[in-house]
């Protein structure tokens, strides 16, 4: 199967370069070219439909490659290969599972503490730790910070107080205002002798500027791009990309969440105006978990080893009543779609309520469903997004699954103060998930992402607080006034749903 899709890319690679160089040939290349794509476009149809994917995925692509043979091709060679997917991480996969165990040596759950869970909560610790092997810490402290402002606050400080190591795993890096604040100290760090390693998404940061990277190398920052891309349009690793914000700071404090690093999450970019986003500060047992998801990342593009004690010994606190708390961690590498998993497990499972905020919202049929059936079952179900676009087509893809959400009694609000950019699920008001995967395809299915799982922690009562407090400044939408929307808008949302499978 693998030599015949590389013959048939060899074929339509040939095709692309006839049809470029076209003006030198005489009128018959064209023909040529022409019978070149379609057999492409033909044969590559084929290989997706016995690939058993799921069929909407299998109907967009068809469609794609029977009415643009030549843009479905390439979209092809950036997004469509399965086996290319699988190839690239399995490698990826078996180091760590080799890191999880030598590490945590299949460490068994807390019995005694899972018991004091509810039946629903101890489905979902167990399905996680299943999925991800992650172990569950009632030993960890967490502390929601709600706002760009707070969050870069406490990374500051904590920057500023490192020690010994600072470890940054980040999606987006700009070169402004915060970006450079952080690079100042990274520096200063570095030059004082602590080991400062930082590993940025090669896609996400493409406009980061090559002397803000050499001015953290030549002071001693370890500086790293994950998955670099050479020639984007020739090359499937530009779709998975590393989406995880991660920060651990001398093994003891930890940040995970929804911001990445610019101006814009400060509030200070005028189209988007306030930047509702969600962080959250770790310090305690589960260190020890973003410390390994962030080294085993690290492994893969460096092949250095830091499995080593001092980076995965966290001070503990004191406090016996903390709550429970999961990080999990998902991605192209991992054998099931973890992260996607649970939050079915939590939707499924929820008993009163379901309480939901992502900027990007283009649910599979599964999540779809269970949200739908949620609510028809009488469960409070209640869906958070921006009222503007930063991306248009996810904008409107989002809101061509309105019509059939509302339809079954879910209430969907649009948030009025700025932009909304917060990745949440709330659960009956006991349970939470905060990070950086999105309630969409490409989270679910293509990026790396990480999120943390929290049980009747002081975290959880912070973040039902904080969604009452949102949706006090957004706008609930009527059923029967969005069904008025123009014939433009409803062509529009479908056209962006048909591409989502894609997106």
């Amino acid at each position: 199967m693998k030599k015949k899709i590389h013959v048939l890319l060899f074929i339509g690679l040939i095709g692309a370069i006839l049809y470029i160089t076209k003006d030198y040939w005489e009128g018959w290349i064209v023909g040529v070219v022409s019978i070149l794509f379609s057999l492409s476009a033909f044969f590559i149809t084929i290989v997706i439909f016995l690939e058993n994917r799921h069929p909407s995925r299998t109907v967009t692509w068809i469609i794609l490659l029977a009415i643009f043979p030549v843009l479905g091709f390439f979209f092809y060679l950036m997004f469509g290969q399965n086996h290319r997917k699988k190839k690239t991480f399995t490698e990826k996969a078996i180091m760590d599972e080799q890191a999880l165990d030598r590490i945590e040596g299949n460490k068994p759950l807390n019995e005694d503490e899972i018991g004091k869970m509810g039946e629903d909560q101890q489905l979902l610790f167990r399905l996680a730790h299943h999925l991800a092997n992650s172990p569950i810490s009632f030993a960890t402290e967490t502390k929601v910070l709600t706002d760009g402002k707070e969050t870069f606050g406490h990374i500051l400080r904590a920057l500023k107080d490192a020690t010994n190591h600072i470890h940054m795993e980040y999606y987006i890096v700009r070169s402004d205002e915060i970006g450079n604040e952080i690079k100042d100290i990274l520096i200063e760090k570095a030059q004082q002798g602590v080991n400062v390693r930082f590993l940025y998404d090669a896609v996400g940061c493409f406009q980061l500027s090559k002397h803000y990277v050499q001015q953290l190398k030549a002071a001693g920052v370890q500086m790293v791009a994950f998955a670099p891309v050479k020639i984007p349009i020739f090359n499937h690793r530009i779709n998975y990309r590393n989406h995880r914000k991660i920060i651990v700071v001398d093994a003891n404090a930890a940040f995970v969440g929804g911001l990445n690093i610019g101006d814009e999450y400060l509030g200070k970019n005028d189209y988007f105006g306030h930047w509702r986003d969600t962080h959250l500060f770790v310090r305690g047992e589960a260190v020890r978990s973003l410390q390994l998801i962030f080294l085993r990342d690290w492994y893969y593009m460096t092949r250095e080893t830091l499995l080593k004690q001092s980076y995965l010994s966290p001070d503990l606190p004191t406090s016996d009543r903390l709550g429970g708390v999961q990080m999990i961690a998902s991605g192209p590498d991992t054998r099931w779609e973890v992260i996607k998993k649970l939050f079915f497990s939590m939707i499924t499972s929820a008993k009163k309520s379901i309480w939901i905020a992502s900027p990007y919202f283009i649910p599979d049929d599964d999540i779809l469903s269970a949200l739908k059936i949620a609510a028809l079952s009488g469960v409070d179900v209640r869906i958070l997004v921006p009222n503007r676009p930063d991306k248009r087509i996810v904008f409107y893809a989002s809101r061509s699954y309105f019509p059939e959400l509302l339809e079954a009694g879910v209430k969907i609000y649009e948030y009025n103060r700025g932009f909304m950019h917060s990745k949440i699920i709330i659960v009956d008001k006991k349970i939470a998930s905060i990070g950086t995967a999105n309630m969409d395809m490409r989270s679910f299915h293509l990026n790396f992402e990480v999120n943390a799982f929290l049980y009747k922690t002081q975290s959880v009562h912070t973040l039902v607080g904080d969604y009452i407090y949102d949706m006090e400044h957004s706008t609930i939408i009527s059923y029967e006034l969005f069904k008025k929307r123009s014939i433009i808008k409803r062509v529009t949302e479908s056209t962006s749903r048909l591409l989502s499978p894609l997106l």
